[in-house]
């Protein structure tokens, strides 16, 4: 399994109102959620379906992967 979760997990993020705010380190990504007000970083690369469904969590929506 070497696609990474991270294109569609942000077509999702996208679509429900969240955006990009800043670069964090390395290559992680800060995002805002308006649904739970509030930053979580998204990685380049994510591999584990388990980690992109934490992401949407964060962002305050329900499972995807």
């Amino acid at each position: 399994m070497s696609a990474s979760f991270t294109p569609e997990l942000k077509k999702i993020l996208s679509k429900a109102g969240c955006y990009f705010e800043r670069q964090g380190k390395g290559d992680h990504e800060i995002w805002y959620s308006p649904i739970t007000d509030y930053r979580f970083v998204v990685d380049s690369s994510i591999k584990s379906r388990h980690t992109a469904n934490a992401v949407l969590k964060q962002a305050g929506l329900s499972k995807a992967f």
